[in-house]
């Protein structure tokens, strides 16, 4: 087995999991439950880790890591209110002042 990868979040290790076992590797966590030990423990070694049980499929997993990683979406422009004219953060599809809808929605 090797480590691929490690986070101080178990949330996105088990979200990083998940993809690499949807592309058919196969893959545990290890330390999930060492987050209570830490500071009797180096906090980096409490971190939970992603590890391939097969040796041969760490290059591939480590690619898929770091493409899913990579590929968040960048976040829409922010847009001005045809109707009232408030500044909308890109996120949002209506007008928090006046209920209207973004226009590119």
């Amino acid at each position: 087995m090797k480590r691929v990868y490690r986070n101080e979040s178990l949330l996105t290790i088990n979200h990083l999991k998940n993809i690499v076992e949807h592309e058919g590797i196969g893959c545990v966590v290890k330390n999930d439950r060492l987050m209570g030990a830490m500071g009797e423990i180096p906090f980096l070694e409490c971190w939970p880790e992603l590890w391939v049980v097969n040796d041969l499929d760490e290059a591939r997993a480590a690619a898929i890591i770091c493409d899913a990683l990579s590929s968040e979406q960048p976040a829409d422009k922010d847009w001005i209110c045809r109707k009232c004219g408030e500044k909308i953060e890109g996120q949002f599809a209506q007008c928090w002042q006046c209920g209207a809808d973004c226009p590119s929605s």
